[in-house]
C-alpha cells in the first residue's frame, strides 16, 4: 500500500481526487492511502438530516456520498482515505470496517488511551473517566443515554464503488472541539466529542498521522 501524507488540503478537491482515482483505477491498481487535514468543514453522508445541522455558524457545510451522518473536519485531525480494493483484499465490507477501528483503537494504545467500540454506533469511542482503563464496557448500554461516561475519538464513514473504498476515518488528535457542539455528531444528539488533548496526551498531528498510517497499511494487507 502506497502512503501519502498530503497534510492541510482543500476538502472539495481532495473529495474529487478520491472519486476520480476510484474511477479510473483497474484490478492491478496498487492500493493507496491518504492522510489529510482539513480547514473546517461540516460533511453530510448520505443518511444525513438537516435538522442535526443545529448551528453552522459560517462553517461550510458539504453533502457527500459516503455513510453516516454529518461529522466536523478541522485542524489538528487526522483524516485517513484508504484506497482498497476490497475484492484484492479478500474481505467483505464489515470485516472491512472491523479492520479500521482496529488500527484506531491500536493507535490510541501507542499512546496509552484505549479505544472501544459501541455497537450499532460505528467509530471509537473512549471512557471519560478513565482513558487508559483496558477494562470492556459492561452492557447493555442505557437505552436513554447509549453513550453514557463515553467520548467519541474517532468517525467513520465510507464508500464502496465497484469493490472499491473511499471516504475512511477520521481521529481526533488537537482540535478546536466547539464546531462539534453545532451539530448532533453522527446523528446522535449530546454525544460528546474528543481529541487526545482532552485524554491528557499532548502529541503533533504529524507523529499520529505516522502511526495511524502505518497501523492502517498492517490491517488492510491481504
Amino acid at each position: 500500500m502506497l502512503i501519502k501524507t498530503l497534510g492541510r488540503v482543500d476538502y472539495a478537491a481532495t473529495l474529487d481526487a478520491m472519486r476520480a482515482f476510484t474511477d479510473a483505477r483497474g484490478p492491478d491498481t496498487p492500493d493507496e492511502l491518504w492522510l489529510c487535514e482539513f480547514d473546517p468543514v461540516y460533511t453530510q453522508g448520505l443518511a444525513g438530516q438537516a435538522d442535526h445541522v443545529l448551528d453552522a455558524a459560517g462553517i461550510p457545510v458539504v453533502q457527500t456520498n459516503r455513510g453516516g451522518q454529518v461529522t466536523f473536519h478541522g485542524p489538528g485531525q487526522v483524516v485517513a482515505y484508504p484506497l482498497v480494493d476490497l475484492k484484492r483484499l479478500g474481505v467483505f465490507v464489515k470485516e472491512y470496517v472491523f479492520r479500521l477501528e482496529t488500527a484506531v483503537i491500536q493507535t490510541l494504545d501507542g499512546f496509552g488511551v484505549t479505544g472501544h467500540r459501541v455497537a450499532g454506533a460505528p467509530g471509537i469511542y473512549v471512557r471519560l473517566d478513565d482513558p487508559g482503563s483496558h477494562a470492556a464496557l459492561t452492557g447493555p448500554a442505557d437505552p436513554a443515554d447509549p453513550f453514557r461516561g463515553l467520548g467519541k475519538v474517532a468517525a467513520l464513514g465510507i464508500k464502496i464503488s465497484r469493490h472499491c473504498t473511499y471516504h475512511g476515518v477520521a481521529l481526533n488528535v488537537a482540535m478546536d472541539l466547539k464546531p462539534f457542539l453545532g451539530i448532533n455528531p453522527c446523528g446522535y444528539a449530546g454525544l460528546a466529542t474528543v481529541d487526545l488533548g482532552t485524554l491528557g496526551v499532548f502529541t503533533d498531528w504529524a507523529a499520529v498521522a505516522q502511526r495511524f498510517g502505518e497501523r492502517l497499511s498492517a490491517q488492510l494487507q491481504p
